[in-house]
């Protein structure tokens, strides 16, 4: 099963979500850049806080704790220090361009903690190569939103109907790095709907995915939710799981499909 991944930094929202069979609590750290890159979009921006960290560890059973810092600067190693001294399990480097920050990167954790990359600019996907033959990479996160902006794209989703998501899971599969793409929206919703998207993942071999901002909005208000909307993403994933490789193949046929015509409609 995907390993679903969940933004929060709250404590009853985390362990609701926890109960309901989400693996990763993911703290969100990062804010240098991310206002001016999508400030401009309908996208989520973490308040979130160093200290949140330990809070969340402490209160977790089994869902491990992901923390995403700012992208690479003079400032990192302090950074992934204090990170892992408040509980981290894994820890996301951002908007990398070059195998000199992710080497850096892997220095800094030196193997306390898993190393996650997100991939997420066009920089990073051209040195792909270049990236993958460093040691100590665990797994790799390919984020749909900024990689779509970084190549000037009109819908994320793009990056995964016209084949490029395909090609960078080839080369990290080859590796034997786990890696994972985007995020979903509850089952019968979003742009593209979700059982479409859950049918790529599992015929590229992502493992993991983030739940997106539909399911943080609901638990404001109605935490049991979750437990209803992941048992639905469970069932769709035990149905596919079953599918014939020509299943899968035309179930790639109908996302580019549709996201063909998302992304005509959002050029206008």
């Amino acid at each position: 099963m995907l390993q679903l991944m969940f933004i929060t930094n709250e404590k009853s929202v985390a362990l609701e979500a926890e109960a309901a069979g989400v693996d990763r609590i993911f703290i969100d750290l990062e804010v240098k850049g991310k206002y001016e890159r999508q400030g401009h979009l309908d996208t989520y921006i973490s308040n979130h806080k160093m200290e949140d960290i330990k809070h969340m560890k402490s209160a977790l059973k089994k869902s491990e704790v992901l923390v995403r810092v700012n992208p690479f600067y003079e400032g990192t190693q302090r950074e992934v220090d204090e990170c892992i001294a408040q509980g981290a399990d894994i820890i996301m480097l951002p908007m990398f361009k070059t195998a000199y920050e992710v080497e850096e990167f892997v220095k800094c954790i030196k193997g306390r903690a898993k190393v996650n990359l997100l991939l997420e600019t066009s920089q990073a996907f051209v040195r792909i190569n270049q990236i993958l033959d460093i040691d100590g990479i665990d797994e790799i996160h390919i984020g749909l939103n900024d990689l779509h902006l970084s190549l000037g794209l009109d819908f994320m989703f793009e990056v995964l109907s016209e084949g490029l998501i395909e090609y960078l899971s080839t080369l990290i599969k080859k590796k034997g790095i786990k890696f994972g793409f985007g995020g979903i929206a509850k089952i019968g919703q979003g742009d593209v709907p979700s059982e479409l998207i859950i049918g790529e993942h599992y015929r590229l071999g992502s493992e993991m995915v983030i739940l997106s901002r539909a399911f943080r909005n609901d638990l404001n208000t109605e935490l049991q939710d979750i437990g209803k909307e992941v048992k639905k993403i469970r069932e769709v994933e035990k149905q596919v799981k079953e599918w014939s490789s020509q299943e899968l193949s035309l179930n790639a046929i109908a996302v580019q499909r549709k996201v063909r015509e998302v992304a005509v409609r959002k050029s206008k």
